[in-house]
């Protein structure tokens, strides 16, 4: 059960400093950290306050063209502030701060008559005040064309220059649709979707197919289909609304990196496929930081550690608080031949950008293990169980470092351990291995 990082190689000192430091040229322009946020649409009638949430899927859909612009996961960001019904000024506020993040991108939507009024705002989080933009009045059929403006305000507010070349690119993101229907459908899965579990992700799966029933050609729509699919562990339904995206629109570059995500994971280990997949996102969109991380693991899990460390390096170089980025390095770091400092620091910098991270916690427990701080790991599987009380991989863990420290405990956690890890079949083998631990502490006890 536990992750053995046995990547054969010996990272120096040296090549550490390198990676933290050095930065590739085309990260020249200064990123900033940023949340997007669901407009207040409280004032609006129920059936219409799914606009609010358009509008923040409208501005990240534009923005993500910048390299300026650095955008903290939505799924992070509902976390931080408790995801809440309407995103008011004070639950912004709450989010940029917990998030540490340069700025805030926010508004609030009301009705004047029939048009709507869009109040775009904005905060700097490094001292300025919230800043209101002009107010948009607009008619109803006009509201995805005037939606479509917002993300260049936003960018000339926050002072970064545009090139008319990056206001086309960011304006033909901005309009993922011409059908207002398929966008409200869009908008409505999008919030089902946050809500998570099940049911949520079931909800949006029916949302997005209405959406492009309404428009076929809406490859946001069916793109974000794979990863509903995806999310609900239906790997080839997903696969199969990444290709059909790509194919919609070979420029578009998030399906490929789903689709190097997927290679990733596969149980084949298509680790070239994954390569080719992520080198594919990362051509059409150079600054992709995640896709640069995506590359990076699956290098590393080819063995080829310094073009692994090479893609880290720009991950990092676009996106210095992507959480993802430093647990792997502290997957490369803890090697067979690695170094231990350095790994848990990657892995606290992670937990630190993303305390949500079961990933990174059960990582750095598993070092903790490794180098006999029992106590301290006993403290990351905790950590872990309490965000996934079913995460049967901490739980056996957690198990096997008490059979060093307290077997009474040891045999308490092996049977909460089976007991959840039983009814589910991929575990049957560990199960069995985790039966004989329990026996032979028994057994110990008894004598």
């Amino acid at each position: 059960m536990m992750a053995r990082h046995g990547l054969r190689l010996t990272i120096t000192l040296l090549t550490v400093c390198a990676l933290l430091s050095a930065v590739p040229a085309e990260s020249a322009v200064k990123a900033r950290t940023i949340i997007i946020l669901p407009f207040d649409a409280g004032a609006l009638d129920r059936d219409e306050q799914w606009l609010g949430e358009g509008a923040a899927q409208i501005v990240a859909l534009g923005l993500a063209q910048h390299p300026a612009f650095v955008q903290i996961d939505s799924t992070r960001v509902r976390a931080a502030a408790g995801r809440p019904e309407l995103w008011g000024e004070p639950v912004v506020l709450q989010a940029a701060r917990a998030l540490k993040a340069d700025a805030a991108l926010y508004g609030r939507i009301t009705k004047q008559n029939a048009d709507y009024v869009l109040q775009p705002r904005v905060v700097d989080l490094k001292g300025g005040d919230p800043i209101a933009l002009e107010p948009i009045t607009v008619a109803q059929a006009d509201v995805l064309a005037r939606l479509a403006g917002l993300p260049v305000v936003y960018a000339r507010t926050l002072k970064v220059p545009l090139t008319d070349a990056e206001v086309r690119r960011i304006e033909k993101a901005s309009a993922p649709t011409k059908s207002l229907k398929a966008f409200e459908l869009f908008s409505r899965s999008q919030l089902a979707a946050s809500r998570g579990g099940q049911e949520g992700n079931e909800t949006a799966v029916d949302l997005l197919a209405r959406a492009i029933e309404a428009d076929t050609n809406f490859v946001v729509a069916q793109y974000t289909l794979g990863v509903i699919h995806q999310n609900l562990g239906n790997r080839w339904k997903a696969a199969a609304q990444f290709r059909a995206s790509t194919q919609l629109d070979p420029a578009y570059p998030e399906p490929y990196k789903a689709l190097g995500d997927l290679f990733l994971a596969a149980p084949r280990r298509l680790f070239d496929q994954a390569v080719e997949a992520y080198q594919k996102a990362i051509d059409l969109r150079p600054f992709y930081a995640d896709a640069h991380v995506g590359l990076g693991d699956a290098r590393a899990a080819k063995g080829d550690i310094d073009a692994a460390i090479g893609s880290y390096q720009k991950a990092l170089a676009f996106n210095a608080v992507n959480p993802r980025v430093y647990m792997s390095l502290g997957k490369i770091y803890y090697s067979e031949k690695g170094l231990y400092y350095e790994s848990v620091q990657a892995y606290k910098r992670a937990i630190d950008l993303d305390g949500q991270s079961v990933e990174a916690r059960m990582g750095l427990g598993e070092v903790y293990e490794d180098k006999g701080l029992y106590k301290e790991a006993v403290e990351e599987y905790r950590k872990v169980i309490e965000l996934d009380d079913k995460h049967t991989g901490a739980m056996y863990n957690l198990a096997m470092v008490y059979e060093k420290t307290d077997p009474k405990e040891a045999m308490a956690q092996w049977e909460r351990y089976i007991a959840l890890a039983s009814q589910l079949p991929s575990e049957k083998d560990w199960v069995d291995v985790a039966r004989q631990h329990l026996r032979k502490l028994k057994g110990q006890v008894k004598e």
